[in-house]
């Protein structure tokens, strides 16, 4: 994985988790469903790159 999409995939994953914490304590539930949605997006970035770098070796 490149180290510009490993940082890209962990910058979403560090905003998805501070909307999802932000929309839970402010009680909006759309903040906090798109806060989820991006971490599970990032995750599966994550997961993709480390299959990709598996087949390389």
């Amino acid at each position: 994985m490149s180290t510009d999409k490993k940082v890209d995939n962990k910058v979403d994953e560090v905003i998805g988790k501070v909307k999802d914490r932000v929309g839970g304590a402010t009680g909006d539930r759309d903040l906090q469903a798109e806060g989820q949605a991006q971490q599970s997006k990032s995750n599966l970035k994550q997961a993709g790159e480390k299959v990709k770098d598996a087949f390389k070796s």
